[in-house]
């Protein structure tokens, strides 16, 4: 889970990428969002909703405690977790589909038989 957890924050970072756009031209630096960018964020979300909503990070947050009246933080962090669990399964099939997808997407892109639409 602890590994799956940096994926996570790996691939965060991938999406913060590409949000920067470069003119082949002049070189220059902007910003903004493309199709691929809305890609690679629904990866992340996805795999993000399978991740947070785990077993083990449920049993961690406040499995170890018969009560949780008295800590409301761990007690609203179990909350969101449990929330999430109820659609693991379903986070776990749309995940799979979307990684899948995103992989053959951003090679179809980098070998130039698709191209990544600039949204704005």
């Amino acid at each position: 889970m602890y590994l799956a957890l940096l994926f996570v924050v790996f691939l965060s970072y991938d999406v913060w990428r590409a949000t920067f756009f470069e003119d082949t031209v002049t070189g220059i630096q902007s910003r903004g969002i493309g199709v691929g960018t809305l890609v690679l964020a629904i990866n992340v979300m996805l795999l993000g909703g399978y991740t947070l909503g785990c077993h083990s990070l449920r049993h961690l947050i406040g499995g170890k405690l018969n009560v949780l009246f008295d800590k409301p933080v761990r007690r609203t962090a179990h909350d969101c977790v449990t929330c999430l669990n109820r659609r693991h399964m379903l986070f776990a099939w749309m995940s799979l589909f979307w990684v899948g997808f995103s992989d053959v997407y951003v090679r179809l892109c980098s070998m130039g038989i698709w191209t990544d639409w600039r949204l704005f």
